[in-house]
């Protein structure tokens, strides 16, 4: 018995093999951008914040992008980096913006219940899309995580024309609003193709202006 699992763990593949895997290497530029977006929001510089977290999101649909046009991926490397994947989005989708939330209410502890809930909702849904998948090819069900922080991006546009209090009030109903939709049984579309290209622009767009904010 000991033979066989020496065996056994002799024909493992080492982590570090996975790494080399080009869409990990984009996962986890994403997962840097996504600690970056943390470290700024603890920080206080809520619009570098952003930035970082929009282009957690740019990575994290490119890697499944470059997974499909590379061939002769193994099993292992699929499976390997749609956990990789999941986990990262855990942190860009669901702690960064408890995070952001707390920050941006100056960690009083009412707004404690919400980053809870953002968390808990981005593990469960998570979890529920890691065993039953998307609805079919081009649905989820539910509000998808990445929309969250595209769509607080955006609102966060117009800070600049209320108080900290009340617009801390307004982010705090937007986000635990759509953490509600995150679960819903709805079926919402799953943006790609074209998609992408309009994302980076998006993206670029709002790395610029929040720059020179």
């Amino acid at each position: 018995m000991k033979d066989k699992n020496n065996q056994k763990e002799s024909t493992n593949p080492s982590m570090i093999s996975f790494i080399k895997d080009p869409p990990n290497i984009c996962s986890l530029l994403g997962l840097l951008s996504a600690v970056l977006g943390i470290y700024f929001a603890i920080a206080g510089k809520f619009t570098f914040a952003l930035i970082g977290v929009m282009w957690a999101v740019v990575f994290d649909w490119a890697d499944g992008i470059i997974a499909r046009k590379i061939k002769g991926r193994t099993d292992d490397h699929r499976s390997y980096g749609g956990q990789l994947d999941s986990l990262i989005d855990v942190v860009s989708f669901g702690v960064f913006p408890a995070i952001f939330l707390l920050s941006y209410g100056r960690f009083n502890p009412w707004f404690l219940p919400g980053a809870f809930i953002i968390a808990a909702v981005s593990v469960i849904r998570l979890a529920y899309f890691n065993v039953f998948g998307l609805v079919d090819s081009k649905t989820y069900m539910g509000l998808a995580l990445d929309n969250n922080v595209i769509i607080l991006a955006f609102v966060f546009l117009f800070e600049r024309l209320f108080q900290q209090q009340y617009f801390s009030i307004i982010l705090y109903i937007l986000m635990v609003g759509m953490s509600v939709f995150n679960l819903a049984t709805i079926k919402t579309p799953k943006f790609a193709g074209k998609w992408f290209y309009i994302l980076i622009g998006y993206t670029l767009v709002l790395t610029v202006i929040y720059g020179w904010l």
